[in-house]
């Protein structure tokens, strides 16, 4: 087995292609290597230099590679579609341009279920109308990526979207293909959701190609669910916390892993505000620390 750690520019607070608080590209790049990692994430489609003779130099005198990249779309809103359609096609052509393997695809937040973030109890449905049309437009997706670029593809369950919840994740895998759909698994939003990342790695290992480490603090979650705190407020008062220091198990999923001999990436996410003070390289530093000592 072998398990490569990355990181990924969310990170650094980087979740849509540009933004005046962000850190420019070249400085994530500088500080990902700094911290001890080898591979990054692409970031939002157009957030790093999509030319790839000025990405490719970059990566290489920082002895850093491209592990995947992550369409954060709303699937969710069919008046969206063509902006999925271009995201998608935009990434898998970065991503094969550098060789890396991971598309991972997140309904991104939807106001209808913003409110409802760690509550699956009382979260809005879908009708069944509306869910097969979700459905068909994420395999779709998924469908592009695997055929066309020859990419593994991911399904990733993310906080106030559509496909929070663990039921709705295990649906999904029930109606989608599983040669075109894999698992991108990310231990921080499943405890988010309100389940355990490791009963889940339990039953669904051996759909999982991709993980997303990350950890969260409960006395946040608990009061950000109470609250019914939105998403990016909830990162800027630190519900993601640095591994080891929240509720994820993380010597757990190494066992999980180990006994499924799991080898490639696990990417380290650990999402903050970028707009509000912070240690993101301090933290990619703490977290690249703490992983090698449990053995990763």
């Amino acid at each position: 087995m072998t398990i490569r750690i990355g990181n990924a520019p969310c990170s650094w607070g980087i979740e849509f292609p540009s933004d005046p608080s962000y850190p420019n590209w070249q400085s994530v790049l500088d500080q990902c290597a700094g911290a001890g990692y080898r591979g990054i994430e692409l970031g939002p489609i157009g957030y790093m230099p999509e030319n790839p003779a000025i990405l490719a130099p970059a990566l290489a005198a920082r002895d850093l590679e491209i592990i995947g990249g992550v369409v954060f779309q709303p699937f969710h809103d069919p008046a969206k579609w063509d902006a999925v359609q271009d995201a998608s096609q935009r990434t898998c052509k970065a991503l094969v341009a550098h060789g890396a393997e991971h598309l991972v695809l997140i309904d991104s937040i939807s106001p209808r279920r913003a409110p409802t973030a760690g509550r699956a109890d009382e979260a809005e449905q879908m009708d069944a109308d509306e869910w097969e049309a979700f459905r068909d437009r994420i395999a779709s997706i998924a469908k592009l990526g695997t055929e066309e670029f020859g990419l593994t593809v991911a399904i990733h369950a993310h906080a106030a979207g559509f496909m929070d919840f663990e039921p709705e994740l295990e649906r999904l895998l029930d109606e989608v293909d599983e040669s075109l759909l894999k698992i991108c698994f990310d231990t921080g939003h499943h405890s988010y959701a309100g389940f355990d990342p490791v009963a889940f790695m339990d039953r669904h290992m051996d759909r999982i190609s991709y993980m997303h480490f990350k950890d969260i603090d409960p006395v946040v979650k608990a009061d950000v669910v109470a609250r019914r705190t939105d998403f990016y407020t909830a990162c800027g008062q630190g519900i993601f916390c640095n591994l080891g220091q929240g509720d994820v198990d993380f010597p757990a999923v190494r066992q999980r892993l180990l006994e499924a001999g799991f080898s490639g990436w696990c990417t380290v996410e650990q999402d903050c505000d970028p707009s509000m003070p912070g240690t993101p390289f301090e933290d990619a530093r703490a977290n690249r620390e703490y992983l090698q000592s449990i053995g990763f």
